[in-house]
């Protein structure tokens, strides 16, 4: 685990670190939220248009491959891909990515630390707001976190078959979690509003979390829905059975959730069980359905 510190900020830098404290984060993302369901005919697909050719959006693998296709921005955001864009790694001891993006950091978590950013560590209690119990179970096991920009592809895969136990919506920050800020923002990942998803699978239990962030005007999952809005200080928690008409089993590859305006996604696999790909260092480029890992034997 690399803990050396990240270089100082330069005075511009510090302006734009201290920028993000400052916003009102909240208000920013309702309005974003609100702008994006906004039906506005021609003036919202000239706003998808200059978007889509600013971030370089791939419209050859999207199934509606034109501006004009959507009436709103988040239908655009959250668009779906053609059949057969993102195959899914087919060994059965393989895990696959859960999203297109970058990885922000990944590796084995120490004791109880994860690594954000060079000299920045946050713990799994804070990161699943203070469940020691949960926590304890991923004790030096081994995460990765993965960054979707604006460009990418925004509906969030799973890694592997799994059963789902609990969801935990945890109120929080709004910070941008951009990489630049990721290096600079103390706990980034455990101050901002999340949905941690635990699961049961054949590789122990793993959780998968949806960070919220600026503009992320809501998060959902197939199962539930979207969970924010509404926006409630503090915790809440759903409990799922693992077998009966409402148990949720999702397959290796299925759609579990989304993002509305982009954000990140944090994985944990318990110690001993998953050993990453080892091309997923931070930086690298990450692709949904391509090679995450293995099962360790």
């Amino acid at each position: 685990m690399n803990l050396q510190p990240y270089p100082k900020p330069s005075i511009t830098e510090r302006i734009k670190i201290a920028a993000h404290y400052l916003l009102p984060q909240l208000l920013l993302t309702q309005c974003a939220g609100w702008l994006a369901q906004r039906r506005w005919g021609k003036v919202t697909h000239f706003i998808i248009d200059r978007f889509a050719r600013h971030y370089r959006v791939n419209w050859q693998e999207a199934q509606k491959s034109k501006p004009g296709d959507y009436a709103t921005f988040n239908e655009f955001f959250t668009r779906t891909l053609k059949d057969g864009a993102r195959p899914i790694i087919a060994d059965e001891n393989t895990l696959c990515l859960p999203a297109d993006g970058r990885v922000s950091e990944s590796g084995t978590i120490d004791d109880n630390r994860l690594l954000q950013a060079k000299g920045h560590l946050f713990t799994l209690e804070d990161l699943l707001a203070g469940d020691t119990e949960l926590a304890a179970q991923f004790r030096n096991g081994t995460f990765l976190t993965t960054y979707l920009s604006p460009r990418d592809y925004h509906r969030v895969h799973m890694p592997c078959a799994g059963t789902l136990r609990r969801m935990i919506y945890v109120s929080g920050e709004l910070f941008s979690v951009n990489p630049f800020l990721a290096q600079h923002i103390p706990n980034l990942f455990a101050r901002n509003e999340r949905v941690v998803c635990v699961f049961d699978t054949e590789y122990g239990p793993m959780v998968q979390i949806l960070v919220g962030a600026t503009i992320t005007a809501s998060m959902s999952t197939v199962w539930h829905g979207v969970v924010n809005p509404p926006r409630q200080d503090g915790v809440r928690e759903w409990h799922y059975p693992a077998d009966g008409e409402t148990a949720v089993h999702l397959a290796k590859g299925e759609e579990m959730g989304a993002f509305q305006l982009g954000s990140t996604v944090v994985n944990l696999f318990a110690p001993g069980r998953v050993s990453l790909h080892e091309r997923l260092q931070a930086g690298a480029i990450t692709t949904m359905g391509e090679c995450l890992g293995w099962a360790v034997k």
